[in-house]
């Protein structure tokens, strides 16, 4: 009974367009390479730090065709950060999104946006900010795939739960799903790391079919939102 009351929690709640909080500060995070936006809210240096890993944004058009910024137009998983209440919280943006940084090419949020210097300066950038505390990383989307990676590569993050969101697990599968171009110079998660995690698909995204989640996280682990979308039908936070 307390499952179904949470799902219905889950299909209920909808995350309206949140305005910054004063609390959250914009903080660039300079990497080897890449310089990663982020907005962070850190008031108790005892809690672990929740940080939303953002997903691919715009990398491309209507048309199929690559974008020259990758800046997310969707607010959704912005909103939801924004809407946390946790003591720690922080919005992680992919590298060259909502930044104006020379290092930045179109490979890097197209073939080449799971890439191993991504996945490198991305483990940075956590480290900065989390100081060696514990984590609890959120990815959607694309930043799913990241977590995951993050995680696997670097035990050293001490991640305390992994939750993805219409998560992409496996790039490989997903772009022979839909006959795209293979991600070739992106690294790939082969089995999942194990850690403490929870993965929420929503039943009707199109762009993460329910078959792939099925088939990366199986029977445990995975909530199913019957009404979800890619980008809502989702709770504001988790």
């Amino acid at each position: 009974m307390k499952k179904l009351f949470l799902l219905g929690l889950f299909l209920l709640t909808s995350c309206a367009t949140v305005p910054v909080p004063r609390e959250f500060a914009y903080k660039p995070m300079q990497t080897n390479q890449y310089l990663l936006a982020s907005w962070q809210k850190i008031t108790d240096s005892s809690s672990p730090i929740r940080i939303y890993l953002e997903g691919d944004g715009k990398a491309f058009d209507y048309r199929g065709i690559p974008t020259q910024n990758p800046t997310p137009k969707n607010k959704f998983l912005r909103n939801m950060a924004f809407s946390d209440p946790h003591a720690n919280v922080v919005y992680l943006a992919r590298p060259c999104q909502f930044v104006q940084d020379p290092h930045c090419k179109v490979e890097d949020w197209t073939v080449g946006r799971f890439s191993e210097q991504i996945v490198e300066d991305t483990a940075l950038a956590i480290k900065q900010i989390s100081q060696d505390r514990e984590i609890v990383l959120i990815g959607y989307s694309g930043g799913a795939l990241l977590s995951g990676l993050l995680i696997t590569r670097h035990p050293e993050l001490k991640i305390q739960k992994w939750i993805t969101i219409a998560g992409l697990l496996n790039h490989t599968d997903w772009t022979q799903y839909w006959g795209d171009t293979p991600l070739y110079l992106s690294l790939d998660l082969q089995t999942l790391p194990s850690v403490e995690q929870q993965h929420f698909a929503g039943a009707r995204d199109k762009v993460i079919p329910l078959e792939l989640s099925k088939k990366w996280v199986g029977k445990n682990n995975l909530a199913i939102l019957p009404h979800a979308t890619h980008n809502k039908g989702f709770a504001c936070n988790f």
